[in-house]
């Protein structure tokens, strides 16, 4: 009996591959090529299975062209990438990688918050270009994070490490704002209390954006939302880059409305605003917050495991639409 046919969409480390290898014939892409939706649905046509990236999208048109399509295995959180409702109708299963990522994307999140607030990147650039030639006593001054209110949109499990992380170890004052209210256990192990949208953009020192990207979240944070934050306040956004109105951000930015950002996601990646690129105040990332070597390969175990679980034993570990399986 022939083992079921996979594609692996991009590069990704070789002990994955080989591990895929034992339980299917495998195209693999270690050249890392970036296909269009027309490459892509070409090589994924006899195909059973696809272990795809954030960056992949899976569409009605690719799988349209693709009728042997059963599941497409995202090595992300997110799955933004997917037309879930079109992949539900062909019966193809989605999953994605939650809870391997959530410490190590909390980490960078801080990371980013602690950077921003600090002018760490500007500061780098005036050292590396020769600038710095004597001490002065506001060269770079930034704002404190000790003691500072920290906002967080979006209470999910990273929002909650974020929040942990501000609570415990710098003695922050938290606050957040949610679809759902969390239960009182959850807020009182992070030290947060629940606020308005408003309330939220008003009062915080420090805010953080870390959740799910949809239609109704495009562009939640616009000229509007930015005008309500104090012009010391920080924005910093690890969730996805169509969340913020980038332009609108820019302006803020270039009229000093706020103090400054930190960016690890954008509209449109890896193309950047060029708008961005023209403020000082912003720190730009990559769209690493996931990216440490250990978090990188439980990512991608996780995206092979659901690939073996749902094409050998009919299961799946973290199922996007599990009405895929039940059906």
């Amino acid at each position: 009996m022939s083992k079921p046919r996979i594609l692996v969409t991009r590069a990704v480390f070789p002990e994955t591959v080989d591990y895929l290898s034992r339980h299917f014939e495998v195209e693999a892409n270690p050249s890392d090529e970036d296909w269009n939706g027309a490459q892509l649905a070409e090589r994924l046509r006899d195909k059973d299975g696809a272990f795809t990236t954030g960056s992949v999208r899976i569409d009605a048109a690719v799988l349209e062209a693709c009728p042997k399509l059963k599941i497409c295995a995202n090595m992300a959180v997110g799955y933004n990438n997917f037309d879930l409702d079109a992949m539900t109708a062909r019966g193809v299963l989605g999953t994605n990688t939650p809870d391997v990522l959530t410490e190590t994307t909390a980490d960078f999140g801080f990371a980013l918050l602690m950077a921003t607030a600090r002018r760490i990147t500007e500061s780098e650039i005036y050292l590396r270009e020769g600038k710095w030639t004597k001490w002065s006593y506001d060269m770079f001054a930034g704002s404190d994070i000790h003691g500072a209110t920290l906002g967080i949109l979006g209470m999910g499990r990273i929002g909650q490490g974020i929040a942990r992380r501000g609570s415990h170890g710098f003695g922050m004052n938290v606050i957040y704002h949610n679809r759902s209210r969390l239960d009182a256990a959850t807020e009182a192990e992070c030290k947060a209390r629940y606020v308005s949208k408003e309330e939220l953009f008003k009062t915080a020192d420090h805010l953080v954006l870390v959740l799910p990207y949809s239609a109704a979240s495009h562009h939640i944070v616009g000229a509007a939302e930015i005008a309500l934050m104090k012009p010391t306040a920080t924005l910093v956004n690890i969730a996805r880059g169509g969340i913020v109105d980038e332009d609108a951000l820019v302006q803020a930015l270039r009229d000093k409305r706020i103090a400054a950002a930190g960016l690890d996601v954008f509209e449109g990646e890896p193309k950047v605003n060029p708008g961005l690129l023209t403020v000082p105040n912003v720190v730009l990332t990559p769209h690493i917050a996931s990216s440490s070597v250990p978090t990188r390969k439980a990512m991608a175990k996780l995206a092979a495991d659901n690939l073996i679980e749902f094409l050998t034993r009919g299961k799946a570990l973290t199922p996007l639409n599990p009405q895929v399986i039940r059906g």
